[in-house]
């Protein structure tokens, strides 16, 4: 993502098949002062996403020659930063819920009111320049029997015999599990994951993250001593059992 000051216009990828209204679209943004680059089908969204450095991506779902679904995987192989909105007309449960999985930060269906387009863009862009608490900086992670690097997003499990296994996790995962890490042994609100990863607190959103948090569960399971325990009505918590004895 691009280190854009406030004398630079934020740059917006743009990616919709449909022309006329990827025209219009793309006036009405940098009316509000975005520089926008509108691409026609997936794969040329590709290409200038690999060319450019851009503040948010926004990109239709159903296209030709490459979905708003595939090129969001794409991206989020290498990109973990760069904001990524959905607009598209499949407004059914298990699309929002895809979408989010992949690593949207929000997905709006059509059709849609371009202020609040405006103004979801707006707290996107606000939150990803707030500058990083210190903790947050920390990217290696020990806890229990596991060794969890953050940017490899691979985790290592070594047993009592000295025998090691590995996990690549997915982007999610690895954001969300390093969020425990941090808060290892505290409570971590269910709305600050929200907020931090998926950009917003709601019901799509909070079902996403469930299902995380059990495909962690599976990941840590290897250690006894280790568990993710559910604090009803407040969040999450990662607990060490035994540090908490020691404690």
């Amino acid at each position: 993502m691009s280190e854009s000051t406030q004398a630079e216009a934020p740059k917006v990828l743009l990616v919709e098949d449909d022309q006329n209204f990827g025209d219009v679209l793309r006036s009405f943004l940098e009316v509000h002062d975005y520089d926008v680059t509108l691409a026609t089908d997936g794969l040329a969204g590709f290409e200038a996403y690999r060319q450019g450095q851009w503040d948010v991506c926004i990109f239709d779902v159903m296209m030709p020659r490459l979905s708003g679904f595939e090129l969001a995987k794409k991206v989020r192989e290498n990109d973990r930063q760069t904001p990524i909105i959905f607009l598209t007309a499949k407004a059914m449960k298990e699309d929002v819920l895809s979408g989010f999985e992949i690593g949207a930060d929000d997905y709006i269906t059509k059709p849609f009111n371009s202020e609040e387009l405006l103004a979801r863009m707006n707290v996107i862009l606000r939150r990803s320049q707030v500058p990083a608490d210190p903790k947050e900086e920390q990217t290696e992670f020990e806890f229990g029997q596991f060794h969890f690097n953050f940017p490899l997003r691979i985790l290592t499990h070594t047993n009592d015999r000295g025998e090691k296994s590995k996990e690549k996790l997915s982007p999610k995962e690895a954001q969300l599990l390093r969020l425990f890490a941090i808060n290892k042994n505290d409570i971590l609100s269910r709305s600050e994951a929200l907020t931090k990863i998926w950009g917003e607190d709601n019901y799509f959103t909070a079902r996403s993250m469930d299902v995380f948090v059990t495909k962690l569960r599976k990941y840590i399971k290897p250690d006894p001593n280790m568990e993710i325990v559910n604090i009803h009505g407040n969040g999450f918590q990662l607990l060490v059992k035994s540090e908490i004895e020691e404690d």
